[in-house]
């Protein structure tokens, strides 16, 4: 199935890194570039402490969830459903497809 785009499409490569907190979450950081543009239309997209919705497919696995703004970019949360599926490791390189979507549906 291929995204349906209701926004700005994306595409960057990154680095897939672990927050070690009480439990650990895997993220890849959108590149300086793509937050500029994403923080460009934040506005309109944002449901909320700047967190943005978006579509994302890394291989052949999408899904739904929001960037988190981190550090004056963004991040991208990496569900463990999706690193199986993908055979995704902490330290791997992945290319990103992703859209922003409209919070209000």
């Amino acid at each position: 199935m291929d995204l349906e785009f209701s926004g700005m499409d994306l595409e960057f490569s990154g680095e897939i890194w672990e927050w070690r907190g009480p439990a650990p979450y895997y993220f890849i950081t959108v590149p300086d570039e793509e937050s500029l543009d994403i923080r460009a239309v934040s506005g309109a997209v944002t449901y909320g402490w700047g967190m943005i919705p978006v579509r994302v497919r890394i291989g052949d696995t999408e899904w739904a969830t929001s960037l988190w703004p981190k550090d004056g970019r963004y991040v991208v949360p990496l569900k463990g459903a999706v690193r199986k599926a993908e055979g995704l490791h902490e330290g791997d390189t992945v290319t990103v497809r992703l859209a922003t979507s409209d919070p209000r549906g």
